[in-house]
Formats: C-alpha cells, sequence, structure tokens
C-alpha cells in the first residue's frame, strides 16, 4: 500500500516480547508522533490517542469488525462467526441471545454468591499471608465464569490457558501466535465435543445457546463459537483487572488506605484499575469505505489498530495520566471498549473485581510487595503473570 510521506511511521515492533513485558514507553512514542501513525513492522495504522480510538469504536459503519479484528489472517478467517467479529444485524442478533444473562437485573441475582466466593478466596489467601496474587486474583472468575457458561466440569483445567491462547491469536502471526496456537485449536475441539454432546450444564448460557440451534435460530456451529465468545473475555481480562489492583494497592499504599478509608470509592477504583492498566492492549478494525481519521485519508480496507491501553493514558484526554488515583472520574475510560462493541461482560466484570476489593478492605490491613512481579507474554491481553505479594489481616 502506497504511503504518504506526511503520516508519521513507527518501526519498533509493538508485539516484541521487550514491547510487550514494558509497553507504556511505545505508546508515548506513539502518541508523540501523532493520532494516527502508520506500524511498518505490522502495515496497520495505530490509533494511540483517545479522541481517534473513541471515533472509531463509536462509528462501526465505517470501521467494521466483520474483516477480523486481529492483526494476522488466520486468526481473522478462523474467528468468522463470533459475535467478536461480526457488525449490524448479525452482531445484535448474535449479542440478543444471552443479553439476559448480562442484564443488570440478572447480575443482582449473582452477587450474593459472588460476595460470598470473593470473602473464601480473601480469607484463605490472607490466612496464608504471603501469596502469588495472580492466582488470588483467578479464583472467583474460574469459580464463577465456567458455570456460567455451562463448560462442564471435565477439561475446565485447561480452560485459562486455552482462553490466554484465544487472544494471543489475534496479535500479529509472531512467535507468540505460533507458540499458542495449538491450545487455541484445543479450545475450538473441546468446545465442539461439548456442543456434540451437549454436556453443557443445565440453566446456563451453553443451555440457552443448544435450545435456540434446535429452534433453528442460530446453527450448531455457532453455538461452539459463542460459547467461547464468551469465556476467553471473560476470564482473562477479569483475571488482569483484580491482579492489577491488588498490584496498584501494593504499590500505592496510599490509594490503599484511601479505599479502605471510605469503601464507597470502590466503582471509582475499578474504573481507574481498567484505565491505568488496560486489561486489552489492542484491537483493530477494517475501514469499510475510503475515509478520513484525524484528517489522514484511510483507503476503502485500511486497518486500524485501537490502542485501548494507550487511549486510557492520552495526556490530552487525562490530567496526570501515569498517576493512579482513585478519586478520579474514570467512567469514560475505553477499558471495556465503547459503543455497540463494548465488552458485553463487563457488568459482569465490574461485579467480580467489585466483590474482591470489599472482601480485601474487610479483611487485610495492608497489601505488600515480596518479590518482583512477572508481565504475561501475551500479544493481547495485559496481565501480570506472577505477583508475589504479602496481605496482612486486619
Amino acid at each position: 500500500m502506497p504511503m504518504r510521506t506526511e503520516i508519521p511511521v513507527y518501526h519498533p515492533d509493538l508485539y516484541s516480547a521487550s514491547a510487550i513485558r514494558d509497553t507504556y514507553p511505545h505508546y508515548a512514542a506513539l502518541r508523540a508522533l501523532g493520532p494516527v501513525v502508520w506500524l511498518s513492522k505490522h502495515k496497520v495504522y495505530a490509533l494511540p490517542r483517545y479522541a481517534e480510538c473513541k471515533q472509531v469504536l463509536l462509528d462501526d459503519d465505517t470501521f467494521v469488525s466483520s474483516g477480523g479484528v486481529g492483526l494476522n489472517p488466520v486468526a481473522n478467517r478462523v474467528g468468522q462467526g463470533t459475535t467478536l467479529f461480526s457488525d449490524g444485524d448479525e452482531h445484535a442478533r448474535r449479542r440478543s441471545l444471552l443479553a439476559h444473562r448480562l442484564t443488570p437485573r440478572a447480575l443482582r441475582t449473582m452477587q450474593d454468591t459472588v460476595d460470598q466466593q470473593a470473602a473464601a478466596v480473601v480469607e484463605a489467601a490472607a490466612a496464608r499471608r504471603t501469596v502469588d496474587a495472580v492466582e488470588v486474583a483467578t479464583a472467583l472468575p474460574m469459580s464463577v465464569v465456567p458455570d456460567l457458561v455451562g463448560w462442564p466440569q471435565q477439561g475446565r483445567e485447561h480452560l485459562l490457558r486455552w482462553a490466554g491462547a484465544t487472544f494471543d491469536a489475534l496479535g500479529p502471526f509472531n512467535r507468540q501466535a505460533v507458540r499458542t496456537l495449538p491450545a487455541s485449536l484445543g479450545m475450538m475441539r473441546y468446545a465442539r465435543g461439548v456442543v456434540r454432546d451437549r454436556s453443557v450444564l443445565d440453566g446456563s448460557m451453553g443451555h440457552d445457546l443448544l435450545r435456540a440451534s434446535d429452534e433453528g435460530r442460530i446453527m450448531p456451529a455457532e453455538c461452539v463459537t459463542m460459547m467461547i465468545d464468551y469465556l476467553a473475555p471473560s476470564l482473562d481480562t477479569t483475571i488482569s483487572a483484580i491482579s492489577s489492583a491488588l498490584y496498584l494497592f501494593a504499590t500505592h499504599p496510599e490509594q490503599w488506605r484511601l479505599l479502605k478509608a471510605d469503601p464507597d470509592l470502590v466503582p471509582k477504583a475499578v474504573n481507574e484499575i481498567v484505565r491505568y492498566e488496560s486489561p486489552i492492549r489492542a484491537f483493530s478494525r477494517t475501514a469499510a469505505r475510503d475515509t478520513e481519521l484525524a484528517g489522514v485519508p484511510l483507503p476503502k480496507g485500511s486497518r486500524v489498530l485501537v490502542l485501548y491501553g494507550s487511549a486510557n493514558r492520552d495526556p490530552l484526554e487525562w490530567d496526570d495520566p501515569d498517576t493512579f488515583d482513585i478519586r478520579r472520574d474514570a467512567a469514560r475510560q475505553l477499558g471495556f471498549g465503547q459503543g455497540t462493541h463494548g465488552c458485553a461482560g463487563q457488568g459482569l466484570a465490574r461485579l467480580e473485581t467489585s466483590a474482591m476489593l470489599r472482601a480485601l478492605i474487610e479483611r487485610v490491613d495492608r497489601i505488600e510487595p515480596t518479590g518482583t512481579p512477572e508481565w504475561s507474554l501475551n500479544n493481547v491481553i495485559h496481565r501480570l503473570e506472577r505477583l508475589p505479594l504479602e496481605l496482612i489481616p486486619a
């Protein structure tokens, strides 16, 4: 594709291991270059600033998802038929099948159960005191999400690895994507077996999907893709948010004291955590027609990369964006997306993260680092792999 000389070019690999582990300097460099930057390594237009990211997310007629949201043709082909890779009426149809499961009213019926499970997780962790906080963060979503989606007990030990691989596959076709491809295919095979054997849990999302298939409202193959649709994002993104919360409160003890003193700050804290350490690094969109963005002409078929993590640290949008402050009004953060493709499960993620924070407030006096955190190597998910902490009981 011929390049216009006035479009700034960024040559470093945004998906190298070093960039994945320490991505914020890259985001800052991209924002300094301009609102639209050509990534020469990946042949895509990157959007590092808040305004353009939000504009693209809200204009799903011009910037479509049906061509795939990944950065490699294999993932964009395999992902066809999913809610994430659809637009317009097809997207609305797929989301409507399970929307009733994730309404505020439906989530309120889960509140007490989730609170009790969060309390049990935190009590066990506080009793041990020295923990890997990522394991603590994983416990609640793994006890809530598989039951909600309807996965049978057998095979659940692989779900977290499979879900991570599903995201990894959406990056460029690099070493990471290739390495995790067998796990991505393993999840697809497992899901096909569950649908074929009708082994989903009664009363679950999977049960709803099988009924929709029986009634001819969806094809049987859509049951498979839609179960994965709701499992992978509901696990990894929430684990990211909860582990980032523990990391941030361990490294910002004054913010922990603020939250302890005023638990009503929990909703603001969740938004600020997601803004500061956005669980999703980036998804792409494709221009459905010749268009223009921030004065930059984009020919039909151009792929743009929505950098959520960079937008949420954009100084043109946020005062002191690199400061973690739970008193900030961060409700407009883009960590859960925006518009038609806004995260369908964000209410559940907020419910789980809030429950964990409230349980920690009640049972933990201080959160202290005891070792060096390690960030996970994943093309798309931004989350910790290991986080040694001491939870000092209240």
